[in-house]
Order: C-alpha cells, then sequence, then structure tokens
C-alpha cells in the first residue's frame, strides 16, 4: 500500500506547525462507462484508498433525475440542476430557489428527510436569531440534492420515504454511482443529509469524474445527463456553494474550464471538459482546508486556474492572522507537490 502524499504545509513564522496529507488522482477516460478506456494520468499517494465521498459525488446522485427524464417533465432549468447538485450556503438565493421548486411539486419542506441546520449564510443565519426562529429543512446544504430526489420521486411514483437504501430513488443513484466508478455497492453508510453515500476507491471516484468530463463527446443518455450537470455547475457556481466558498469562488475564476465539488472530510472533486480529465483528492486527515489547497494546486499545474488569480491565493496559499488582524504564517501545497 502507498502512504498518502504530503500536498499542504502551514507555517506559523518559520516553524513548520502541520503537515496535511492526501491522496491525489488525476484521470483521464476513453470510451464506454464504468472505467473502460480509462486510467490515471497522474496519483499521489494510494490511489485505490477506500473512502466515502460525501458530497463530491452530488453530480452523480442527480443523474438519474435527469436521465430519467424527471427533470424535463418537471421543466427544470439549469438553475434547478446546479441546486440538485449544490452543498449551498442556505442564502436567499439558494433558499427562495428551493422554495419555488417544491411549490411546484406540490410539496413543501416537510417531504425532506434531510434534517435541519442552521445556514452558513450570515444574513440569512441572523435573520433566524433575530426573529427567534429555528432552522428548517430547507435551510440545510443539501436541500437542493433533496429537492432533486423528490423530483425524482414523483416521476416514479415511488413512496415518500426517498433515503431508503431500497427506495427506487437511491438503487437508480446506485447504480449510477457503481457504473461510473466500478465500486460494488456493497459498502456504504448515511451521509449528514441521512441519504446513502456509497464508497469508492480514490481512483474509482476519479475515473467517474473524467467520464463525466468526456460525456459531450458520447451520445447515449446517461452521457447528455452528465455533460447538462456540468454544464448547469459552471454556469451558476453561487448555486453550487456560495460566496466566499472554494467551489464558487474557483469555479468563478476558471470561466468554464471545470466545475469542482467539495464534501465533507477533506474530499474534493473536479471536471475538467476540455481537458477531458477528473480529479479526486481525499485529505486523509479530514482537513478542508487541505483539500482546498491539494484541489487548487493541482488545477494551477493542470493549467485550467491562474496561479495569480485572486481566489487561487486565497485558497491554494493563504496568509494566516490573528484575532487582531496581525499576519503569523500561511498555507501553502508542500514542496514537489503537484510535480
Amino acid at each position: 500500500m502507498t502512504e498518502p502524499h504530503s500536498v499542504a504545509e502551514i507555517w506559523r513564522g518559520s516553524v513548520l506547525e502541520c503537515t496535511h496529507r492526501a491522496h491525489v488522482v488525476v484521470a483521464e477516460h476513453g470510451m464506454g462507462a464504468g472505467g473502460h478506456g480509462a486510467g490515471i494520468r497522474q496519483s499521489w499517494g494510494d490511489p485505490t484508498a477506500q473512502i466515502l465521498p460525501r458530497s463530491s459525488c452530488k453530480m452523480v446522485q442527480a443523474l438519474p433525475l435527469v436521465a430519467s427524464g424527471a427533470a424535463d417533465t418537471a421543466g427544470l432549468s439549469p438553475r434547478h440542476l446546479a441546486l440538485a447538485c449544490a452543498s449551498h450556503s442556505g442564502a436567499d438565493i439558494h433558499i427562495d430557489l428551493v422554495a419555488d421548486w417544491l411549490k411546484d411539486l406540490g410539496l413543501d419542506q416537510d417531504h425532506f428527510r434531510c434534517g435541519a441546520h442552521m445556514p452558513r449564510d450570515k444574513a440569512v443565519h441572523d435573520r433566524l436569531i433575530r426573529a427567534d426562529q429555528p432552522p428548517g429543512q430547507i435551510h440545510n446544504n443539501c436541500s437542493g440534492k433533496h429537492t432533486g430526489f423528490l423530483t425524482l420521486t414523483q416521476h416514479l411514483k415511488a413512496g415518500p420515504e426517498y433515503i431508503d437504501i431500497d427506495h427506487p430513488v437511491q438503487a437508480s443513484v446506485r447504480d449510477a454511482f457503481c457504473e461510473l466508478t466500478g465500486a460494488d455497492g456493497d459498502t456504504w453508510a448515511v451521509d449528514g443529509c441521512s441519504a446513502p453515500n456509497f464508497a469508492c476507491t480514490v481512483e474509482g471516484l476519479a475515473r467517474a469524474m473524467a467520464w463525466f468530463a468526456t460525456a459531450g463527446t458520447r451520445s447515449d443518455g446517461l452521457s447528455a445527463a452528465a455533460a447538462r450537470l456540468t454544464q448547469a455547475m459552471m454556469a451558476h457556481p453561487e448555486l453550487v456553494a456560495g460566496e466566499d466558498r472554494a467551489c464558487t469562488d474557483l469555479m468563478r475564476a476558471m470561466e468554464g474550464r471545470a466545475a469542482i465539488k467539495t464534501g465533507a472530510e477533506g474530499v474534493f472533486v473536479a471536471i475538467l471538459p476540455g481537458k477531458g480529465l477528473g480529479v479526486a483528492v481525499k485529505a486523509v486527515d479530514g482537513a478542508t482546508r487541505a483539500a482546498e489547497i491539494a484541489i487548487a494546486a493541482v488545477l494551477v499545474q493542470l493549467g485550467v486556474l491562474n496561479a495569480d488569480h485572486p481566489a487561487t491565493r486565497k485558497y491554494m496559499s493563504p496568509t494566516i492572522t490573528n484575532w487582531r488582524g496581525i499576519d503569523t504564517g500561511f498555507m501553502r501545497p508542500a514542496p514537489g507537490f503537484p510535480a
């Protein structure tokens, strides 16, 4: 087994205070699905390490919504599709679109099975506090994905417990996930939003992203769905995450050259349609900052992200400040990564 690779360093003054390690894969894809014709272009660490992709695979979970015809039947726009792939901040731009989408379905947030948490967006967060109002399930960062699940549930005329592992919605997600990653679907866990999250290898996740990247070169229904989801994410980065978030900031900086998505516990993926490549990052200690540094560094190396862009510097080599605003250190990619 290959050991994780050093990808990020945290310096305080002249002292190396912390080193983050990760498994990283850049994959390319040929013809066919399920990894056929795919290969590893570059890797650091162990490509065969098994991980839970968490929210980084939301575009895979959204494939059945589009490929089944449910999205078109419901009249969904690219904005809806971007939100179906989102881990959003719960800003008005997110919750208003979810609310309208639910209304069009004849449903409300009581039909969700994702649970409630306070939104990350400060304006909405503070508004709830001032009103002494608890957050609703609509504020959950996964409410867009769950509205997509509900849309597919209606289309399939299935039961309301759409997060159950044997529900037709999750069966269709599992089929798509296994086809693209090469996983068997037998290993899974319950995600933070209560939906099943299937395990795969880092290599399998990167290959799935490479399959998305080349979807526009194929004419089958699943590939057409993948191309629509990728384009929706790149066209509406503000819906995929939110202001002051890595997914949104870096996608804006790349101006349609890549779709990227974070996941909990240090996972990050990228889809590069112009290059036919997919990237998967897993920080072994689960650190978001490590995954952000690593994905930004790889995107720079692959030529889709400008190293001098302010967003790149913000996530790849940020300055560390203390509570008085004094510069106390910096973060950077580890020497030799990526190379």
